[in-house]
């Protein structure tokens, strides 16, 4: 069994920050891909920010400049740190990770149960 345990969100108001943070634990042999989706009333969940455990990371061009996604291996654990925030950004965020549980085993993807992100006018 393999959890994601999300923490950091919150209310702030536009212009503020926040630090998005997930933790993976349980039965892990490796992982490859941590990433931050988020999802909103109506709408498809769509991709954030991600990162390969090279360190090679993707943003949505929404978020380039102004959000920065970090990770500790040792750890495993995947960070969002967001400046600059906008009204549009309001939504549920959720952590994902695609993991190996054991070695030469297959890759899965596993998923946070979300945590709201709410950014006042």
């Amino acid at each position: 069994q393999v959890q994601l345990a999300e923490s950091g969100g919150g209310l702030v108001q536009a212009g503020g920050s926040l630090r998005l943070s997930c933790a993976a634990s349980g039965s892990i042999f490796s992982i490859d891909y941590m990433g931050w989706f988020r999802q909103g009333p109506g709408k498809q969940r769509e991709l954030v920010a991600g990162i390969f455990s090279g360190g090679g990371t993707n943003y949505a061009d929404s978020v380039k400049g102004r959000f920065a996604i970090s990770r500790d291996n040792a750890k495993n654990t995947v960070s969002l740190q967001m400046n600059s925030l906008k009204p549009e950004d309001t939504d549920v965020y959720y952590c994902n990770a695609v993991i190996r549980t054991v070695s030469g085993g297959n890759y899965n993807t596993y998923w946070g149960q979300g945590t709201q992100v709410t950014v006042s006018a």
